[in-house]
């Protein structure tokens, strides 16, 4: 019997990806998988039905979950998703486990192998399956459009005949991948930067891209590119220089993340 492959319309308010697009679903179909894909699963991501070829459709998730071997999505499954699927399915998606408890025991209970895409390693091997440092470029990319679009004021230096107007003052609070994209992008619309991140690493990094560093005196390198949570009197002492530059700002871009917490 082929291995099911299967892919849902994700529920979540705003989201418009889709786990599963046309082109990847003809080559697992080629390679003699059975697809089968919830009825407008890629529209909202700009996918119409209509560009999906060889593959099965059917009418709601439940369809789905209860049939495929390996389930593909976006969002993490619900626990009553969960409930749906086969004892021994694969499920390959955003998981989210640091935060999602029940879901995790659900999986766990029902002998669902996972796997979560957001804590794949940021390493040279695994590069092309590093959809968190994809998806965080993209952020960081959107977030200045949205912060331009919003701000009464232009982002670069306007010469006119009233006069001249001077350019918006951004600051980006974390330089991470999003982060650093974040500047990128400030700087080419022709704001001036300011980039603040507790790793010190990260520097040299703001500075390449023509952004200024915040020096707040502290520093929280972890493991693996993240930074470790601070103390509070770190959080104290970053509180009172930062104040003063997010009060100067025209926008803020607040990309900083720690694994397995709120992001500050």
């Amino acid at each position: 019997m082929p291995v099911t492959i299967g892919a849902l319309r994700e529920g979540a308010p705003h989201e418009t990806r889709v786990s599963l697009v046309p082109e990847v679903a003809e080559k697992f179909a080629h390679s003699g998988a059975r697809i089968l894909i919830e009825k407008g699963a890629g529209t909202r991501a700009n996918f119409p039905d209509s560009l999906f070829k060889k593959v099965d459709w059917v009418d709601g998730a439940a369809a789905v979950l209860s049939a495929a071997d390996v389930v593909l999505t976006v969002q993490p499954l619900t626990v009553e998703q969960i409930g749906q699927l086969k004892s021994g399915t694969v499920v390959v998606g955003f998981m989210q486990a640091h935060s999602r408890r029940d879901e995790v025991k659900a999986l766990r209970d029902r002998r669902i192998t996972s796997f979560a895409m957001e804590l794949v390693p940021r390493i040279s091997r695994a590069q092309s399956m590093d959809a968190l440092s994809s998806q965080a470029a993209i952020a960081g990319y959107k977030a200045v459009l949205i912060a331009a679009n919003h701000l009464p004021k232009f982002f670069p230096m306007l010469t006119t005949a009233a006069g001249t107007i001077r350019p918006s003052q951004v600051l980006v609070i974390g330089a991470g991948v999003a982060g650093l994209q974040a500047i990128a992008t400030a700087r080419r619309l022709g704001a001036v930067v300011e980039a603040y991140d507790v790793r010190s690493a990260t520097r040299e990094q703001v500075k390449s891209l023509g952004a200024k560093f915040v020096d707040t005196g502290v520093s929280a390198d972890g493991t693996g590119g993240y930074a470790r949570e601070l103390t509070d009197e770190e959080k104290r002492k970053q509180q009172e220089v930062l104040d003063g530059r997010i009060a100067a700002a025209d926008a803020v871009v607040t990309t900083a993340s720690v694994p397995g917490r709120a992001a500050p």
